[in-house]
């Protein structure tokens, strides 16, 4: 039978051409793969693990997808054994950082209609594991002013105050909005409470010269556009 707790090779052992820090110098970030990334961010590995060998399990935990890795917590994140809070945090916030960096490419952007912000909305709520509802203020030229998680909710939805969504695009001298949220459940059909509020929130907005551009419900199977589907 295997040893599993057998000391492992050592990244500073391995051939300089394979180590990835040296290889980042050497060659640049962009000829790391996605697991020597994760492992220059993990540092040291365990006796029985490498840096590398932790990297590779954690996206082997996530079909290789740093999109799902980045949906992780904190706790999810310390599942895999070798990684403790401190690693946990240091993956956590580089993969924060990207989403930051997605956010402020996406507050440049013009914007016509929800289709020109699924992506950004779907990499940014749809991994969340309870219901948050934002709203994006655009001025007169359709440049996003601001977006903001207006609330929070559970699993199965989240309460909304039409009131507050509204005080702040008269803060901002919003012209129109965009409403989003996410259904954990992965089924993007709107509910009849959304379409509820979906309708409150325009009529209420017409009032102030406010227009609601679109109401955009995602989740990791998809995205629901109440504009594209002719409901608003």
């Amino acid at each position: 039978m295997e040893n599993f707790n057998k000391p492992h090779t050592p990244i500073k052992s391995w051939s300089e051409d394979d180590r990835p820090r040296e290889k980042m110098i050497r060659s640049g970030s962009a000829s790391l793969s996605a697991a020597e990334l994760i492992a220059i961010l993990i540092n040291n590995g365990t006796r029985s693990k490498s840096a590398m060998d932790l990297a590779k399990e954690l996206l082997a935990e996530n079909h290789n997808s740093l999109n799902l890795l980045s949906g992780m917590s904190l706790k999810e994140l310390q599942h895999v054994k070798g990684i403790g809070p401190a690693k946990a945090v240091v993956i956590k916030a580089a993969l924060e950082l990207s989403v930051k960096k997605e956010e402020e490419i996406f507050t440049r952007e013009i914007i016509t209609s929800g289709h020109d912000v699924k992506a950004y909305l779907r990499k940014r709520l749809q991994h969340e594991s309870r219901e948050h509802f934002m709203v994006i203020y655009l001025n007169r030229r359709n440049r996003v002013i601001c977006h903001e998680v207006i609330s929070y909710g559970g699993i199965t939805g989240t309460v909304v105050d039409t009131r507050v969504i509204l005080k702040r695009a008269i803060e901002e001298n919003a012209t129109s909005i965009i409403l989003s949220h996410n259904h954990p459940s992965g089924n993007c059909r709107p509910s009849g409470q959304d379409k509820l509020l979906t309708e409150k929130i325009k009529s209420a907005a017409l009032f102030f010269d406010i227009s609601v551009l679109d109401h955009l419900i995602v989740s990791d199977e998809g995205y629901y556009s109440f504009a594209d589907e002719g409901e608003l």
